[in-house]
């Protein structure tokens, strides 16, 4: 049986006319649970952790999954076991690492707008660094901190002003972004961070966006945050890591990102130039780690043909896959069971109501009604970023590790959506 593994997913192939998640047919999966269905590869998990882990071999580092991209907990259930920490922006993200056997210490807590209550939680359960993204947040988090009997651990993000070449949505290491702290600010404030009761300095952050291609913007950001380290060292502060974020980009569409073991031994190859190769570091890689290790299976209900357009429609939709409508984003779209048929043009989109309900324009496909589409590159921002509209409920999700399949998600149903509403009596 001939095998034809798909680019950029190599734990995803075509034998004859099925497509497999390692050894498991889709087909089989979307028969058992149902489509749209959400179906990773575990060993694609780890292989993308090992190429991070390649990279860091013989230094201090930690590698903290971050875990916006995809926060079901049999993911995060995959990279607790592997030893990972984990990077969070919200008090819901920190309890979901807690369920899938994360603990406090191993939590690196980020985001622009944390709440006294998420800080509260958060010092409760013994986090291992706040990632502070603001003065007045800097004053507020001391404050309940001291409250509470306990000295917050933090580090400041620094926002080093430089252009990722990314989409402007996610986009965050530049002037007018809304992360960090400015390049010009950054001494005065650790300086204040020093003086305040109930924090100690740990650290420095930066990140300067996501799905980023180039090599070139982590450097320039790498020497920017080593200045600023000497800046502050330099006014009687240590700096005990530094953490340089996530970022690195995935194959979407014939991208050519850099290999993370080759970016990191890059970036070493810097630090070790200018005496920092030594020092602890932190890094929160999130897409790189599950983009491609994800599917998201699809039937099709209807071909409708048109003067100008082809339409392939679909049960996925922007509910379950947003960033098509959300970023204008590519994914590869590829039949589960490859036909012999003279291809057509379609634009492959789903049910809801909006004419943004697209997933691929004009993708040339042989299909028929009934057939399974697999839709790729589905493991991050998808599943954490799906909705509720049109009253569609979230997909099953299920993770594959060699020949077995298990569910990590059952699929939710109108009740679940309804469960917490009430009538006006």
């Amino acid at each position: 049986m001939t095998a034809n593994t798909l680019p950029g997913h190599p734990h995803f192939e075509h034998r004859g006319s099925e497509l497999f998640a390692e050894q498991v047919r889709l087909s089989d999966l979307a028969r058992e649970h149902g489509t749209p269905l959400f179906v990773y590869s575990k060993a694609s998990m780890l292989a993308a952790l090992a190429a991070y882990q390649r990279g860091f071999a013989g230094r201090k580092a930690r590698i903290c999954y971050a875990m916006k991209a995809n926060s079901s907990l049999g993911v995060l259930q995959v990279f607790a076991q592997a030893g990972c920490g984990f990077d969070i922006v919200s008090g819901g993200e920190l309890e979901r690492v807690l369920a899938a056997g994360g603990a406090g210490k191993d939590i690196i807590f980020s985001g622009v707008g944390k709440t006294r209550a998420e800080m509260r939680r958060a010092l409760a359960v013994g986090v291992g660094c706040f990632n502070v993204e603001s003065e007045a947040e800097l004053e507020v988090l001391s404050e309940v901190a001291a409250a509470a009997g306990k000295v917050a651990p933090v580090s400041v993000r620094v926002n080093p002003d430089v252009d990722p070449k990314t989409h402007p949505y996610i986009s965050t290491g530049l002037k007018g972004n809304k992360f960090g702290v400015a390049h010009d600010r950054t001494v005065a404030t650790y300086q204040r961070a020093a003086s305040l009761p109930g924090l100690k300095v740990v650290g420095i952050d930066c990140h300067i966006g996501s799905q980023i291609t180039d090599e070139a913007p982590y450097l320039e950001a790498m020497d920017r945050i080593v200045d600023l380290v000497q800046a502050i060292e330099a006014v009687g502060i240590p700096i005990h890591h530094i953490d340089f974020g996530g970022g690195l980009g995935i194959s979407y569409n014939g991208d050519q990102p850099p290999a993370a073991d080759d970016l990191w031994r890059k970036l070493f190859a810097r630090l070790d130039a200018r005496g920092f190769g030594d020092r602890q570091f932190m890094i929160e890689p999130g897409r790189s780690l599950v983009g491609n290790a994800g599917a998201c299976v699809t039937e099709v209900l209807y071909l409708k043909p048109g003067e100008g357009k082809n339409f392939c429609i679909v049960d996925a939709a922007m509910n379950d896959l947003p960033r098509p409508a959300m970023y204008q984003a590519f994914h590869a779209i590829v039949p589960a069971n490859p036909r012999a048929e003279a291809p057509q043009t379609y634009d492959v989109v789903g049910p809801v109501c909006e004419s943004g309900d697209w997933i691929g324009r004009d993708r040339v496909l042989a299909v028929k009604q009934g057939d399974l589409l697999a839709v790729m590159s589905a493991g991050a921002y998808s599943m954490s970023m799906a909705s509720n509209y049109n009253t569609r409920g979230r997909a099953a999700e299920v993770l594959v590790d060699g020949g077995k399949a298990f569910l990590i998600r059952e699929r939710e149903t109108a009740a679940d959506q309804m469960r917490a509403e009430r009538l006006v009596s």
